[in-house]
């Protein structure tokens, strides 16, 4: 009963906002448009890459997730076929790698050897296409939390924007950390 009362409200609002020579799906087009118009705003800067995104192929957030978790589990040659030929990832730490993916995965797999156990914490990602320079990009935010030899942890947040080739391949990355905030002494027990 409740579903037939629900249908009916629907229905009739659906009626009443109509006007009688469009249908309703002309009316919301119509009433879209012209929300559309009213928002244009104008921004105090202008991007200097781009402004025009969209969602873009989810199938790169599956690619950087299966990367992540290959990296937590200390076995990066599952992820090899995911990067391009020549890459160039820009690290939180001020460090730089351009080269090609031979030389990344020698560098990647030293670097993951000295971190012992990790566990990354996914908060959000987002696949992105920039409609103006045809560019596909994922962003993902996490906690990585690594544990030495000794049992000594460490954390941090990531932000991560990762650019895909055409082939769907990674071809560019930057990194942002932040550590956890530190205690003021006066707070310590």
């Amino acid at each position: 009963m409740r579903t037939m009362y629900l249908f009916v409200s629907i229905a009739f609002l659906v009626a009443c906002t109509s006007s009688p020579n469009k249908s309703a799906t002309e009316a919301v087009k119509t009433t879209g448009s012209e929300l559309a118009k009213q928002e244009v705003l104008k921004y105090p800067y202008m991007a200097a890459y781009s402004s025009d995104f969209e969602i873009g192929p989810a199938k790169n957030a599956l690619t950087l997730l299966e990367l992540y978790q290959n990296w937590d589990n200390n076995t990066l040659d599952n992820s090899r076929n995911s990067f391009a030929e020549n890459d160039t990832m820009f690290f939180a730490d001020g460090s730089m790698f351009a080269g090609n993916r031979d030389s990344l995965f020698v560098i990647a797999k030293k670097m993951r050897g000295q971190m012992g156990t990790v566990v990354d914490s996914i908060h959000a990602w987002v696949p992105l296409r920039s409609k103006d320079k045809k560019e596909n990009w994922v962003i993902i935010w996490t906690r990585e939390i690594s544990t030495d030899a000794k049992g000594k942890k460490a954390a941090r947040e990531l932000q991560e924007t990762w650019r895909f080739d055409e082939n769907g391949k990674v071809n560019l990355m930057y990194q942002y950390a932040q550590l956890p905030p530190k205690m003021p002494p006066m707070m310590k027990k």
